[in-house]
This record gives C-alpha cells, structure tokens and sequence, in this order.
C-alpha cells in the first residue's frame, strides 16, 4: 500500500517533519492501522501551497491509496476540510498524522476514496 503525507507550508518553514515521520515509521498514533502490514510505502511527502492540481495527478501516477494530512493542517488551516474532501476524491484520506484522532479540536478526518462528507 502506497501513502502519502501532506504537511502545513507555513509549518514546514521551521518544522522537519519529525513528527509524521517518527509515528509513519514507529507505526503509532495515525500509522497504527497499519501495524500488521508489511506492504506499507511512503512515496510522498508534500507541504499543501503551490498547485494541489499537480501534486494530486503526482500522487495518482505513483500509485498512492492513502494521503495523511498533518496533524498541523489539522490544527491551523482553516482548509482542512475542503482539501480532505477534494482528496478524497482520489484517495482514502486520514485527517492527521501524530498526536490522538480525538483531539480537544475534535475528531480528525477520516474519508474512504470517493467519500461525499466527513465520518
């Protein structure tokens, strides 16, 4: 299985990606579903600015299934939502990536490909 994750531009301006990438490859927090999985590939790894458009079709050639949005798009980007539902639209979506899917902003997104609202 093919994943992606997309992280906050304005983050990624001091952030390293420390935290995605500890919990992608120590398989907690969002990454725990796939514990029991030995197929799991990370293929991208993309802040949200520039041409989505692009960077989709990308993601689409290299066979991605899943796209994690950061915990910080969560947290901070007033476009969570609408990018995890324009995602959706060709991938499974998972609305966060370290830190708990129940937050004390609420519950993370999480949308199967071709989902039409928010579980």
């Amino acid at each position: 299985m093919k994943i992606a994750i997309i992280v906050r531009k304005e983050t990624m301006m001091r952030c390293t990606g420390g935290g995605c990438m500890n919990a992608f490859f120590e398989r907690k927090d969002s990454f725990a579903r796939y514990a029991n999985r030995e197929d799991v590939e990370l293929v991208g790894f993309t802040h949200n600015g520039g041409d989505i458009e692009k960077k989709i079709t990308t993601l689409q050639k290299k066979g991605v299934e899943v796209v994690h949005l950061s915990s910080c798009i969560r947290r901070k980007d007033e476009n969570y939502e609408p990018l995890a539902k324009r995602l959706s639209e060709h991938f499974a979506v998972v609305g966060y990536t370290h830190g708990d899917e129940f937050g004390n902003i609420g519950q993370a997104i999480i949308l199967a490909k071709g989902a039409a609202s928010c579980q």
